[in-house]
């Protein structure tokens, strides 16, 4: 059986930044048949749940693991080691478990894929992935956002 990470908020676990989860039967749908391997960044890298909503600031995921970017809370904190340590943490599950694809929370600043919000907390949107998408991408396993989020 193909196995596929996907964002554990997406499989109802209320570990969003503000404690509630987005599972859906569309994403059930898109996950039949296959091995799923659920993971949550975020909490991975160290982060409590509930905690403060993060945006990526200068850039978007790719820049942050280039070292040009960071993520950042709503009271300014410096959150980047948190996220990238959680990227990395998802990379070696996805790895682990021979994952070449994976479903992803949209607009999220760990697993937004193709936008992400731009860092100003007003809900605007910019281009870009998060940083555990542009890590996963970066090292061949194809990510896309979840349907219906």
């Amino acid at each position: 059986m193909e196995a596929i990470l996907v964002s554990a908020c997406l499989r109802g676990v209320p570990c969003r930044f503000d404690g509630r989860h987005k599972g859906s039967s569309e994403v059930e749908a898109a996950v039949t048949g296959r091995e799923v391997v659920s993971f949550c960044p975020e909490v991975a890298g160290g982060l409590v749940t509930p905690r403060r909503p993060a945006e990526l600031v200068g850039g978007d995921g790719y820049d942050v693991l280039d070292g040009t970017a960071r993520v950042v809370d709503d009271t300014g904190r410096d959150v980047t080691a948190e996220f990238v340590h959680g990227a990395r943490r998802a990379l070696a599950a996805a790895r682990s478990a021979g994952c070449t694809e994976a479903l992803l929370m949209p607009r999220s600043p760990s697993c937004g894929r193709g936008v992400v919000h731009d860092g100003s907390f007003t809900g605007e949107l910019m281009p870009g992935d998060g940083v555990t998408a542009a890590l996963l991408e970066r090292n061949g396993i194809a990510v896309r956002p979840a349907p219906g989020v």
